[in-house]
């Protein structure tokens, strides 16, 4: 059964980083570097948003296979490690609209910000920014 499990969530001051993980487990057919990585995040009240998403297939993560959210672009960046079957979210300059619960999910196929894309969702990873 595939899965995925965020981790690195916390409480931080504005200004400062955090770095979430998503774990994959579980992908056999096809297998996990298929697929692509969706980042979302959900604040009270509101729908899930797309903050940014990559590809796990490609050789090397470019503009053309990751994409960001407007508002945190130049502030967030997305990674991978195909061995460890991990996909990161490097998040700088943190301000308090970035509070939110965070998810992972994956799809088969191409990158989207769109949650509706996605197949397998990890259970969220609480991110606070506060004074």
């Amino acid at each position: 059964q595939p899965q995925l499990v965020e981790s690195g969530g916390g409480v931080v001051q504005p200004g400062g980083s955090l770095r979430l993980s998503c774990a994959a487990s579980g992908f056999t057919g096809p297998p996990f570097t298929h697929y692509a990585i969706g980042w979302f995040r959900q604040t009270p009240g509101q729908g899930l948003e797309g903050v940014a998403c990559l590809s796990m297939t490609d050789p090397a993560l470019n503009t053309g296979n990751t994409y960001y959210k407007q508002a945190v672009k130049g502030r967030f960046t997305v990674s991978r490690d195909k061995t460890k079957m991990t996909a990161y979210l490097q998040m700088d300059s943190l301000n308090s609209e970035d509070t939110a619960v965070y998810y992972c999910a994956a799809r088969p196929g191409v990158p989207t910000l769109l949650s509706t894309d996605y197949e397998y969702w990890g259970r969220g990873a609480q991110v606070t920014v506060s004074s």
